[in-house]
């Protein structure tokens, strides 16, 4: 009996131990717990406790604010801006926090209208999340009432402290409006009453550095701080880990701006939008064959998989991809070495004009849709994005599932795009120049895997739902990326970061 009490506890043990191999997440996690009660702060002990955290010095991995202020000079404001605060940054390192802090908040939004400013919503979550230390989103997740204070203002972390964590009190100043448009200086620090909404027993944590000089923080009955050697052994916050999932998001800029990154950048430009208009022009003016040796010359990078899987010249073909870019059907049509149609609902006449194969217009009226398609399809190749609109992040929008009705059967189309310096959409931008923006960068990336045919005709009479076809043809090509796929629409994505609903005003 003994032996087997022994066998039976080794198993258990045994089982234990590689589960925790195997998730070295929560491996980490349990290291962190005892991390943290070794310096007197548990995780259970927060559970009903208020939390004052500091979002530079305990939530965030580098406490250096540049890089958000920089992504508002360029995406709020212009390159010139950037290139100010760029110049500047010599000098804020010389200067004090405050005043340092006073001269970015001056140069980025002084001129900048207050209905506009979307950055704080629509670009600066993204890069804010890519920073988060999974140490300190431990210790927010497992606080009761959430107060997070930063130095930064409100209108660039308000948002995505309460929509993206979840954070019930956000301590930030307000930024000085003059007739609707921000003058660059901030409010006074003004925190009466606010210890009282979390109360007398609140915990704080942040660092050493910065945490201890602000006001609220006197307020708290203990004080955990970190130092900036622990916060650089902070792991990144998954992906899998957001609260919310980082679905939409806007701006060009692709890298988190720091000092070094956006000096290369300053260095790059100019030769980037040299190395975007020959790209054009190659892929424009000489036959696919020629064009595309060049572009592999100056850095572009291609890679297709089964491209003949739906070889078959006998009947035109309705080839269903994934939005990433407008120049998809132009990759299809490259890997494929034929000329296809490509149905957009929104391109600009620029656009229009530059690209290498023929697009066609859509009016949002389905039954006109589905005659325009249908004639289109009996004259060639069609290429459609039921996707509606792009989408940047590992996740598939649903599918309108108009093409499900316009043949017998279509070829998935799986698409990933890549890019270091520049995205190549925008959602409030200059639509013409997506293009151009996905061509400046250094070495662009574009993936493309043709999958099986699928019987869409004989799916839907099976099953009498067009809807549920179109969901199966998005399974597919969101297993072929390793996507998630989300019922979405283009609806949200410009509601969430334009403001809008994506649409046009037909004129009169």
């Amino acid at each position: 009996m003994a032996s087997k009490a022994f066998s039976k506890s080794l198993l258990s043990f045994y089982r234990s131990l590689r589960s925790r191999l195997a998730n070295p997440l929560s491996l980490h996690r349990r290291e962190l717990h005892l991390k943290l009660q070794k310096n007197h702060l548990s995780l259970c002990h927060l559970h009903d406790q208020a939390l004052v955290l500091d979002v530079e010095g305990g939530l965030l991995r580098s406490s250096s604010t540049f890089p958000y202020f920089m992504l508002v000079a360029l995406e709020a404001g212009c390159i010139l801006r950037g290139l100010i605060l760029l110049l500047l940054y010599p000098l804020l390192c010389c200067l004090s926090q405050e005043v340092g802090l006073q001269i970015m908040v001056l140069v980025c939004f002084l001129g900048i209208r207050k209905q506009g400013f979307r950055t704080g919503i629509a670009v600066l979550p993204k890069h804010l999340l890519e920073d988060v230390g999974l140490e300190g989103f431990e210790v927010l997740r497992m606080a009761g009432k959430k107060v997070c204070v930063s130095g930064m203002p409100s209108v660039m972390v308000e948002g995505f402290l309460k929509e993206y964590l979840e954070v019930d009190l956000v301590v930030a100043r307000e930024l000085k409006v003059f007739n609707g448009y921000y003058t660059g200086l901030m409010e006074e620090d003004s925190y009466l009453g606010l210890e009282n909404a979390f109360g007398e027993e609140a915990i704080g944590f942040g660092s050493y550095i910065k945490s201890p000089q602000h006001q609220l923080f006197s307020h708290c009955k203990e004080m955990h701080l970190v130092t900036e050697a622990e916060k650089k052994n902070w792991q990144r916050l998954p992906r899998e880990e957001y609260p919310k999932a980082m679905v939409f998001h806007d701006g060009r800029m692709a890298f988190k701006p720091t000092p070094m990154a956006t000096l290369a950048m300053f260095v790059w430009f100019p030769f980037g939008v040299s190395l975007s208009i020959l790209r054009t022009i190659v892929f424009v003016s000489l036959p696919y064959t020629i064009s595309i040796p060049i572009g592999s010359a100056t850095g572009m990078t291609n890679r297709v998989l089964n491209p003949h899987a739906s070889a078959d010249d006998r009947q035109h073909k309705l080839y269903v991809c994934n939005h990433r870019t407008l120049l998809d059907p132009v990759y299809i049509s490259v890997m494929l070495n034929k000329l296809v149609v490509a149905v957009t609902y929104s391109v600009s006449p620029i656009t229009e004009a530059l690209s290498p194969i023929r697009t066609v217009r859509l009016t949002r009226s389905k039954e006109e849709d589905r005659r325009k398609m249908e004639r289109l399809l009996s004259q060639g190749d069609l290429v459609v994005c039921p996707e509606g609109t792009t989408c940047r992040e590992p996740y598939l929008l649903r599918f309108s599932p108009l093409f499900v009705e316009l043949a017998e059967e279509v070829v998935p189309v799986a698409l990933a795009a890549r890019v270091g310096m520049f995205y190549g959409t925008t959602a409030s931008g200059f639509k013409f120049l997506d293009s151009f923006f996905f061509l400046m960068n250094p070495r662009p990336e574009y993936h493309l895997e043709f999958l099986q045919k699928i019987p869409t005709g004989c799916l839907r009479r099976r099953s009498g739902s067009s809807y549920e076809v179109a969901n199966l043809v998005q399974r597919e090509i969101g297993s072929a990326l390793g996507f998630r796929c989300t019922a979405l629409t283009r609806k949200d994505k410009y509601v969430i970061l334009a403001g809008n609903e994506g649409t046009v005003k037909a004129k009169t």
